[in-house]
């Protein structure tokens, strides 16, 4: 499966949204999960191939020529035009996917295998906790547009700095939204920033659905407050991290398992 660029925008001086379209999206199948995500390819400079590939091939290609695949987030799909929106969080010319997006322009075409998830708000819920940073809007945002009406939605969510705020009134949703923008650029702490938003919440009653995603070492603070200080149930609440400060992607992936185990073993 692949996709054809469509449009390109600049959300945010981190953020640029990809709509993607094409006949290379037939057999694209949606999750219900707000979290949805694919995996894209992103083929290496000098590989010799381009999209569409035959992905078990170019898998078993030499290292340096194999795909790189990185994990983005759903934020629509359009069944009726058959369009697929994904934001990327681009710093410049880093990274595979960074860079791709940062030049990426009508007529590209880009590999993909997918959609998965595994989230939903719970419209059982008595209110919903969003917090992450830019790598999590993208779902926090579709998980607002499918909330009950009127139900509580608290969101802390950790961007660069005011200019990097996304515009709420984009977003869609009947929710009773409760939003805090909270900029790393002037925390002396900026791992600590959604653990401190947090603990200083007036917490509402009744049942908390929580979904918590994006710089692994935020994640696991405010996963220890939540479960050790909230009695959050980790087993019933959605809380990864996403990716990792100081680690490229691939370093990132060679101690994720054991970051994990370790996050778990943290609190219970």
């Amino acid at each position: 499966m692949y996709g054809t660029v469509e449009r390109v925008e600049r959300l945010t001086p981190s953020m640029v949204r990809i709509v993607f379209g094409g006949a290379g999206l037939d057999d694209f199948t949606p999750t219900d999960r707000t979290d949805q995500y694919v995996n894209a390819l992103f083929i290496p400079d000098g590989a010799g191939y381009a999209a569409p590939f035959d992905v078990e091939e170019a898998r078993s290609a030499a290292p340096e020529k194999r795909p790189r695949g990185r994990r983005y987030t759903v934020r629509a799909w359009d069944p009726t035009q058959r369009l697929l929106t994904i934001d990327f969080v681009a710093h410049g010319d880093v990274g595979f996917a960074g860079r791709w997006a940062q030049h990426a322009s009508p007529g590209d075409r880009l590999q993909m295998v997918g959609p998965s998830g595994s989230y939903r708000p719970d419209p059982a819920a008595d209110w919903y906790l969003f917090s992450g940073d830019e790598s999590a809007v993208p779902a926090i945002a579709a998980s607002l547009e499918v909330v009950p009406a009127g139900k509580r939605c608290v969101g802390r969510i950790v961007v660069d700095s005011a200019d990097h705020e996304f515009d709420p009134a984009t977003w869609r949703t009947d929710g009773d939204v409760d939003l805090v923008w909270l900029h790393r650029s002037t925390a002396p702490e900026p791992e600590q920033l959604m653990t401190e938003a947090i603990e200083g919440l007036d917490w509402p009653d009744g049942v908390a659905d929580v979904f918590v995603h994006g710089e692994a070492g935020e994640v696991r603070s405010l996963r220890k407050h939540l479960v050790s200080d909230r009695s959050i149930d980790a087993g019933k609440a959605s809380i990864s991290p996403y990716w990792r400060r100081d680690h490229t992607d691939e370093a990132w992936r060679a101690i994720k398992k054991q970051w994990l185990a370790d996050q778990a073993n943290d609190v219970r």
